[in-house]
């Protein structure tokens, strides 16, 4: 385990129905070099994760979305999984802490539907993003510009499609991480 982001706390926003990969090779990482990453839900216990359809492994939730407060994470990690997404975005504690984190300019990842929540929290607009291509629309509704790569970066943002993407998500969410923390520290 490396010590790059020892001093990062993510907040892992998520509920039933995620895509299994996307939340635990990112956090596998963001671990890997570092960080503290909280699973944060508006379920308790744990939440249910999918490969594609197929149900796969549950994940233990650390903090309920009632509980967790914006101002102690440095980062925000949003996976995807179309249930996921589509559930997380109606949850208005979700929301406002995509807003609120987005506003105080900390670092936000979302990959495939993940990206669905920066578009209900109203912040996708002037934003340039790739994710899961059906979402295509819904950011060029929500005045934002999406474009298909497998990695996008764009400010504070870091948005990829799919779990072929991982690598190069990973590489650039914890490089903005090292970014930030280096920025801090001076």
């Amino acid at each position: 385990m490396s010590d790059q982001l020892k001093n990062m706390k993510v907040a892992l926003l998520v509920t039933d129905g995620f895509e299994q990969a996307e939340l635990l090779e990112p956090k596998k990482a963001l671990e890997a070099a570092g960080a503290r990453v909280d699973v944060i839900s508006d379920k308790q216990g744990s939440v249910q994760g999918f490969n594609h359809t197929d149900k796969a492994s549950k994940v233990t939730v650390d903090k309920s979305i009632d509980a967790a407060r914006q101002e102690d994470y440095d980062a925000v990690l949003l996976p995807g999984g179309v249930v996921n997404g589509d559930a997380l975005r109606m949850v208005p504690k979700a929301r406002g802490f995509v807003i609120a984190a987005d506003e105080a300019g900390k670092p936000i990842a979302a990959i495939c539907h993940g990206g669905w929540l920066l578009i209900s929290a109203g912040i996708a607009e002037d934003r340039t993003v790739t994710s899961w291509p059906s979402l295509q629309d819904d950011f060029t509704n929500a005045g934002g510009t999406w474009v298909d790569r497998e990695m996008v970066r764009d400010d504070n943002w870091v948005t990829s499609r799919k779990p072929d993407d991982i690598p190069a998500f990973n590489k650039a969410f914890i490089s903005l991480l090292e970014e930030r923390q280096s920025a801090n520290a001076h």
